[in-house]
């Protein structure tokens, strides 16, 4: 990207009036948890690129959805299975197209070390070692410009305990879902879907001082006015371009 193109993104990013956090990266254009889907995120200057992370059998951690993988790459079995080495060997590209054969399954240090300075960081935890992630996230000098979360909520907890620092995002649908957020994992980020917004779930969350990200996955421009109407803080997505071109129709 040329210089004169980054600084007009820095511009456009300072200006808009919620961040966007790319669900799966440009999955709908590259493949998804690679590092071709992340540059194109990069290239259209959005706020997070949400990476979804997995440890090898060898305590490596990798950007990886599924539990195996081999819907996303030319191998088969469980991530937790594999060694790092097995997985570096895998080609995570050529299920997608020709033109991303050899794209690697990228190891999380190495994407963080990369995006450092590009964009920030949701990380999605299928499987990892709290106290193993949260020293890398340190040693990368990332622990300020991600937040996390996990579908467990006693990995949710531990994290919050061993680092009370740490961004973490939790899922609510109301304002009592809201109170547990903030009392129970001491959240920054609430993430909600567009159904169940309303003007007591925000309250609670400003009261609380909570961010509150809208999830909108579906590729729906009436619904991306909504979450701008809303005045939410955040919005999850999977059609960051779409949404963009609606900013600029705006005037953002």
């Amino acid at each position: 990207m040329s210089n004169h193109i980054e600084a007009q993104n820095r511009r456009q990013v300072l200006s808009r009036p919620i961040e966007i956090v790319c669900h799966r990266m440009a999955n709908e254009h590259a493949p998804e948890n690679t590092f071709a889907a992340a540059q194109l995120c990069v290239d259209w200057g959005v706020d997070y690129v949400e990476a979804d992370v997995w440890s090898s059998r060898d305590g490596v951690f990798y950007l990886m959805h599924d539990a195996t993988v081999d819907r996303t790459t030319n191998g088969t079995g469980y991530v937790l299975a594999l060694t790092s080495s097995e997985i570096d060997r895998l080609d995570a590209g050529s299920w997608f197209g020709p033109e991303f054969a050899g794209e690697k399954v990228p190891r999380l240090e190495d994407f963080l070390r990369w995006i450092k300075g590009q964009a920030r960081v949701f990380l999605d935890v299928k499987f990892a070692h709290p106290q193993q992630l949260i020293d890398l996230l340190y040693t990368t000098g990332m622990a300020g410009d991600c937040f996390l979360w996990c579908q467990s909520a006693e990995w949710m907890r531990i994290v919050r305990v061993l680092d009370p620092r740490l961004v973490l995002k939790v899922n609510v649908r109301s304002v009592q879902d809201v109170v547990e957020a903030a009392k129970r994992y001491r959240a920054q980020i609430v993430e909600v879907g567009l159904e169940n917004m309303s003007r007591e779930l925000i309250a609670a969350c400003r009261e609380r001082g909570l961010r509150i990200m809208v999830n909108q996955t579906k590729k729906d421009p009436e619904a991306f006015r909504q979450v701008l109407q809303w005045g939410a803080d955040m919005i999850n997505l999977e059609h960051a371009d779409v949404f963009l071109d609606i900013l600029a129709g705006h005037g953002w």
